[in-house]
């Protein structure tokens, strides 16, 4: 790679101060320490012609400035957690790279390179161009300071940027982090927060105690994933939500929930899934992390005993029913949800495990139906031999039992599962996926629709 420039961009905004970290700051710090690793949001991108290298560095420091989260840093408190330190201004760097570097071996660079929260600000960003011509960007941001919705916020915020002076053409939205943790001591919030241990505790008390009862032999490294990209589920997801009158990130969990339920022995899940919490005041235009993990629990069992099976339609009506309940509930400290789950495992005689996940990355996406007429059982067949599996990487570095992400890709989705190979093997793992696809196009082919939720 040839880097060109490092251009020094300087920045300034509203307030500064120092508080303790909002519950989201919390839950991704402490995941980084668990992982050791840094997470990030953000990518790589083309750029529309015309744009220049000075248009980018504008915006960078708009960006710096106008959002406190961007310009956050933390701070040691003792032998507690640290606290998060806002600054009224400072100075930050964007790279320039020669035309034909590849971007994403930038990002890559970027993501594996060493983050210091307490003196580097929590933003890399660095442009690929020709002269003064950007073709290329390169951004990515820490996810304690962003979430994806957040994001998307920040993307809808560029809006507000009058590019010619760099300043602002409207006031900021949204909820600030240091506004926020202030909130979060507040009596409305620890109402929120009390009322969401009691669900948690609820479901902890009853759900069983392992998601797979019987315990594998890992052969090579412990973790594994493996990606199926499959048009024919994006085709049939149109058919089964716009039927079913929900989100198609609702379908897929209802597959995921019936898949495990085979595989385990056991029907009755509790997912983990990532709620935004932006529904609440002032938090849907935040640039910050404001996202949190809800439980969803789903029963696949049948309400009529004669049946082997419940009907899908009526699975995925439990899983939008489970998806708002978990949403209602997903307003917490960590702290206090780790600690609780930690007292309901020792007082139940073992150790609990929660750690199923289901993250849909398509963020909006996800809350579409059936936009216009559905697909017809034709094409979505017709789909199906383009599904393509392929295995990702192993690991011993500690992570979920079984986690699936959802990502759109072209005219299909993503499938990537990720599994602890003590309680999923690699064979399960390819079946679980092409299982879910499956659940999914024959729901979207059956005839019989009795049942269907209204």
């Amino acid at each position: 790679m040839s880097l060109i420039d490092r251009i020094t961009v300087p920045f300034k905004g509203e307030g500064e101060g120092t508080e303790e970290l909002t519950w989201g700051q919390f839950a991704a710090w402490r995941s980084m320490q668990v992982v050791e690793a840094t997470e990030w949001a953000g990518g790589t991108m083309a750029l529309a012609e015309g744009t220049t290298v000075g248009y980018i560095a504008t915006m960078l420091g708009f960006i710096m400035g106008r959002h406190q989260s961007l310009r956050t840093r933390l701070v040691p408190d003792g032998d507690g957690p640290p606290r998060q330190c806002l600054a009224p201004a400072g100075e930050v760097t964007l790279e320039v790279y020669a035309a034909g570097d590849s971007p994403e071996e930038i990002r890559e660079r970027y993501e594996k390179a060493p983050w210091d929260p307490m003196a580097d600000w929590p933003v890399r960003m660095a442009v690929v161009a020709d002269g003064e011509r950007a073709l290329h960007l390169v951004a990515l941001y820490c996810h304690m300071v962003i979430d994806g919705y957040g994001f998307e916020a920040l993307v809808a915020d560029l809006a507000n940027l009058d590019p010619d002076t760099g300043a602002a053409l409207a006031p900021v939205d949204g909820i600030q982090p240091l506004d926020l943790a202030r909130a979060q001591r507040g009596r409305p919030a620890r109402r929120a927060h009390e009322a969401s241990l009691r669900y948690w505790e609820r479901h902890l008390r009853a759900i069983a105690p392992r998601r797979f009862p019987d315990r594998l032999e890992p052969a090579g490294e412990r973790w594994q994933e493996a990606t199926l990209t499959t048009p024919a589920t994006a085709l049939a997801l149109a058919a089964v939500a716009g039927r079913t009158k929900v989100h198609s990130g609702t379908v897929l969990l209802a597959a995921y929930a019936v898949m495990l339920a085979g595989l385990s022995g056991q029907p009755v899940g509790a997912f983990r899934i990532v709620v935004s919490n932006r529904f609440r005041p002032g938090f849907a235009a935040s640039v910050s992390n404001l996202a949190q993990a809800g439980l969803a629990v789903i029963n696949t069992s049948p309400a009529d005993l004669s049946e082997s099976a419940a009907p899908f339609d009526e699975v995925v009506a439990r899983a939008w029913s489970a998806q708002l309940a978990a949403g209602m509930h997903a307003y917490y400290h960590p702290k206090d949800l780790w600690a609780l789950v930690e007292r309901v495992g020792r007082e139940r005689g073992e150790e609990l495990d929660t750690l199923c996940y289901f993250n849909d990355r398509r963020r909006s996406a996800a809350q579409d139906g059936a936009g216009g007429p559905p697909p017809s059982p034709g094409e979505i067949s017709a789909a199906l031999p383009a599904s393509r599996l392929r295995w990702g990487p192993r690991s011993d570095e500690f992570d979920a039992t079984s986690f699936l992400h959802v990502d759109a890709a072209g005219e299909g989705i993503e499938l990537t599962w990720r599994v602890d190979t003590t309680a999923v093997s690699p064979a399960m793992l390819e079946d679980g996926l092409r299982r879910i696809e499956s659940l999914v196009v024959t729901a979207a082919l059956a005839d019989d629709l009795a049942g269907r939720p209204a």
